[in-house]
């Protein structure tokens, strides 16, 4: 699969903006702008397994594609939803828990990248990871 294989963050656009938006003390804001992220995705049929790796947190997170599940993001924020592949892009539809907002993100490939984008109340940034 195209997204199967390690990816390492490269840069962020708007990705501050984000996480101010999401409620993110500036401390953990300028901490995450550095995190180091590395995951790595591997998908076998509908089901996918992500390793993600930071300064913060390593994880897996395993998955069916359509199948709700809860996430918890590395500030402690809990997301229920779940990815589906639309075209060549992975969409993920997520509610935080806390207040029941939407935030959806999109991986694609894009040239030699990965690019994540997400949307939060109107803000989006991306994070772009290149092949580790």
């Amino acid at each position: 699969m195209a997204f199967d294989g390690t990816w390492k963050v490269d840069r962020n656009e708007n990705y501050d903006k984000f996480m101010e938006k999401m409620g993110i003390n500036m401390v953990k804001r300028k901490l995450a702008a550095h995190d180091n992220l590395k995951i790595t995705i591997t998908q076998t049929g509908n089901k996918m397994t992500v390793n993600e790796s930071s300064t913060f947190r390593t994880i897996e997170i395993v998955f069916e594609l359509g199948v709700d599940f809860v996430y918890s993001m590395a500030d402690g924020t809990q997301l229920n939803g779940n990815w589906n592949m639309e075209g060549s892009k992975l969409v993920g539809k997520f509610k935080r828990m806390d207040n029941g907002k939407d935030l959806n993100t999109v991986r694609e490939i894009v040239g030699d990248e990965l690019v994540q984008i997400y949307e939060y109340e109107g803000v989006e940034a991306k994070r772009i990871f290149k092949r580790a």
